[in-house]
C-alpha cells in the first residue's frame, strides 16, 4: 500500500519496520518523532551513532546544544505533540573519512511527503544542515550554508535555517558570533510564542 494511503499510526509504523537500506553498517533502525498535533518540526540530516545506540534521536551533545538553542527542556522536546523529529534520513548511515555519512538517498521519497502531510499545525521549522534546506528550501545551491544561515530573518515566521548542533561545529560558531548573539534569542523567543499558545 502507497505511504499516502495508510493511517498515521500504519505510516509510523511502516517506516519503523522500514528495510530499503538493508546494508547500512548497523542495519536498519529508523528514529524520528511524529503527531498530528505537533507545532515545531526538526528538519535535520540523519541520526548519530550515538542515538542509534541508544534508538532516541538527538540523545546527544548535539540534542543537548540544540535544546539549548532552543530554550526548552528535554521533556518537551520529546514530547512527540509538541516538537516532530524527521530527520532527511532516519537510520545511521555510517561513518566516512570526515565524520557521519550523508543520509540516505533512498529515505527521504520513500517517507518524507507522506509525513509532512500528516503535520497540519507545523508553525515552525527548523532546518539544520544542507541536506535539509536542500529539500525544505528554496536554496540557492551555490550559497553556502553560512550564507543561508545569515539571511535567517527573510525566513522566519515559518522557517529557520540552522549550523548542525553538533561538537564539530564549534569552530563555526566562534566564527560566527552573531548566531549566538541574534539568532538564538530570536529562535527561543519563537519557540516560547508558539509553545505558550
Amino acid at each position: 500500500m502507497r505511504p499516502d494511503a495508510l493511517s498515521t499510526p500504519a505510516l509510523l509504523k511502516a517506516i519503523s519496520e522500514c528495510t530499503l537500506c538493508k546494508d547500512l553498517p548497523l542495519g536498519p533502525k529508523p528514529l524520528l518523532q511524529a503527531h498530528p498535533n505537533a507545532r515545531i518540526l526538526i528538519a535535520g540530516q540523519a541520526p548519530g551513532r550515538r542515538t542509534h545506540d541508544k534508538g532516541i534521536p538527538f540523545d546527544d551533545p548535539s540534542g543537548e546544544r540544540l535544546r539549548d538553542w532552543m530554550g526548552i527542556s528535554r521533556d518537551d522536546f520529546y514530547d512527540a505533540e509538541k516538537i516532530a523529529i524527521l530527520p532527511m534520513g532516519f537510520c545511521y548511515p555510517g561513518t566516512g573519512k570526515s565524520g557521519d555519512l550523508p543520509p540516505r538517498a533512498e529515505c527521504a521519497p520513500a517517507w518524507r511527503q507522506s509525513l509532512l502531510d500528516r503535520l497540519p499545525h507545523i508553525d515552525l521549522t527548523l532546518i539544520i544542515g544542507r541536506y535539509a534546506m536542500d529539500w525544505h528550501m528554496d536554496a540557492d545551491s551555490k550559497e553556502t550554508l553560512t550564507q543561508h544561515v545569515a539571511r535567517w530573518q527573510e525566513h522566519l515566521p515559518a522557517t529557520l535555517p540552522l549550523p548542525h548542533p553538533s561538537p564539530r561545529n564549534n569552530r563555526w560558531l566562534k566564527r560566527n558570533p552573531w548566531f549566538a548573539q541574534d539568532v538564538v534569542p530570536a529562535l527561543k523567543n519563537r519557540i516560547e510564542g508558539i509553545l505558550r499558545t
